[in-house]
């Protein structure tokens, strides 16, 4: 599935029409929070890292960028793009630690 085509599905589950960049806002820093919980569950308790569920709060935040991309007409093929001509111009090389 390419990223616009995925942003396109997403919002078909998109509720409102009022301060919809706020709610995605928040709810992707609630997202972003429940899966760094799981990583710090497996880093600092021990915890087995669940993949699925993993893949689950991943998914999570995905679609909340996917839906502020759209509430800006910003296609998400465009963010991915922008992305990774950062990181080539920002590590030409691939990163290197202590480089």
């Amino acid at each position: 599935m390419e990223f616009n085509e995925y942003q396109v599905a997403a919002n078909r589950t998109l509720y409102g029409n009022e301060q919809v960049l706020t709610n995605c806002a928040l709810g992707l820093a609630g997202e972003s929070g429940q899966l760094i919980d799981l990583v710090k569950d497996y880093t600092f308790k021990g915890k087995d890292l669940d993949r699925d569920k993993l893949i689950d709060e991943m998914g999570d935040v995905l679609w909340y960028l996917s839906q502020i991309a759209q509430w800006a007409d910003i296609p998400f093929d465009e963010v991915a793009e922008k992305n990774i001509e950062t990181l080539n111009q920002r590590y030409p090389n691939g990163f290197t630690p202590n480089a």
